[in-house]
């Protein structure tokens, strides 16, 4: 990879540091730390607290978005402490459904419930002396959360079915995609929980926060996937690398690593170019924030800076998606009322006419049949927010279920957006 195409990618103009990017494509200055890969700040920082709590007792709480390698990070700290001769057990709490999930955990005695033919020892009791890693605990029911709870507080817990209380020595990693903290002031969450397992809050960055680790995560999952595959792709090409480099990758380091083996797969040999990448990567265009801005001498304001951006990317993504917000909701990954709340405070509105066309249906033995259909012609949305239509129908309509399609036609391209009621949102 040149240093011509990382500078263009990041926006770099030190010679220096876009030499560090190369390095780390061609896979030198490699960062390894517990299997996980990185030598970006963040996840040095990472690595240098993992080393500072792997060898204490103390509960840790792993944050981040799916695919972060939260499962990595708990594994690496089991390996670095006192522990890493006896078990490290690990639980999808989301995985399992939660009739199940307590006998998972705590075990079962002969007889407890249908199916039960013997006594079973849970995770917790085969964890001894070790840990356990609790994944996805923001999934588990408040029930549970109160034995757990018990477990945290006096190291002890009862098996399903069991009247006798068995002790157990371990160290409980847990690990969340959900803002616990959020779920404790929803009611989704004990909060006398949530601060027993808030002892190390370690928060795993998002791919997208740490870009620069990405051509040496490209180099390591080709390496890998060669050698798993009987492979021989010998890299990436600068126009696939760029568009690699800009994308978000919302499943992060879990995308990144299969979208390299499925494209070593098909590719066989040579170089992946941008023709070789999914076609989602290459649609969508992002914006450069160090092309846009000039800073003078006089300086500039950070924060009109960046609601100017806001502004541009809101307004590209939803011409790009004709104006559907739930649609430029999923491009940005954003909740559609936060988009909705954006555009009111930007001012933001459709630069072309749309003519509205109000089809009724009526739907009576789940067969839509049409009963009418009123045309209105518009010249100029002028206001992107909720508005209501009155229309006078015969009475037999009114006693029947309506429901109303709202169409925003433009002149190049109809879409649709289903709503209920004479409410309807656009």
């Amino acid at each position: 990879m040149s240093n011509l195409a990382v500078k263009k990618a990041f926006g770099i103009e030190s010679e220096e540091r876009a030499d560090e990017y190369a390095a780390a494509a061609a896979g030198q200055n490699q960062s390894s730390f517990g299997g996980i890969i990185g030598q970006s700040a963040p996840m040095q920082r990472i690595f240098k607290l993992v080393e500072q709590v792997a060898d204490s007792d103390s509960t840790i709480l792993i944050n981040g978005e799916t695919g972060t390698g939260k499962g990595l990070v708990a594994r690496a700290i089991h390996k670095l402490s006192h522990r890493k001769s006896n078990p490290f057990i690990a639980i999808n709490c989301g995985a399992i459904p939660e009739n199940l999930l307590e006998s998972e955990l705590f075990g079962h005695t002969k007889g407890a419930f249908t199916g039960a033919i013997s006594n079973n020892a849970g995770r917790f009791e085969r964890a001894n002396g070790g840990t356990i890693f609790l994944d996805e605990i923001g999934d588990m029911s408040r029930d549970l959360q109160v034995k757990l709870l018990k477990v945290l507080e006096e190291g002890e817990f009862e098996p399903v079915g069991g009247t006798r209380s068995i002790k157990v020595d371990v160290r409980i990693i847990a690990a969340t995609h959900r803002d616990l903290d959020d779920e404790v002031q929803k009611g989704g969450f004990r909060e006398d929980l949530f601060y027993r397992l808030y002892v190390i809050p370690i928060a795993l960055p998002a791919v997208r926060r740490r870009r620069s680790d990405i051509p040496l995560l490209i180099s390591h999952f080709l390496e890998q996937s060669n050698e798993k595959n009987r492979r021989n792709v010998e890299g990436v090409a600068d126009q696939a690398l760029n568009i690699m480099l800009n994308y978000l990758w919302p499943g992060n380091v879990r995308e990144l690593k299969n979208l390299i083996e499925r494209l070593v797969v098909l590719k066989g040999k040579g170089q992946i170019s941008s023709r070789d990448l999914p076609e989602k990567m290459k649609r969508v265009t992002y914006l450069n924030p160090g092309q846009m801005i000039d800073i003078s001498e006089a300086g500039i304001s950070l924060n009109n800076a960046v609601s100017e951006f806001e502004k541009a990317l809101i307004l590209q993504t939803l011409e790009k998606t004709k104006w559907v917000k739930n649609q430029a909701a999923k491009l940005l990954q954003l909740n559609r009322t936060t988009l909705v709340e954006k555009i009111k405070r930007h001012q933001l509105q459709p630069q072309s006419p749309y003519r509205v066309f109000i089809q009724f249906f009526h739907y009576s033995h789940r067969i839509s049949q049409t009963f009418k259909r009123c045309r209105y012609n518009i010249a100029r949305v002028k206001e992107m927010t909720w508005f209501r239509i009155f229309l006078t129908t015969p009475g037999c309509f009114r006693k029947n279920r309506m429901s109303v399609w709202l169409h925003l036609v433009s002149i190049s391209d109809p879409v649709a957006i289903k709503t209920s009621g004479t409410d309807i949102a656009y």
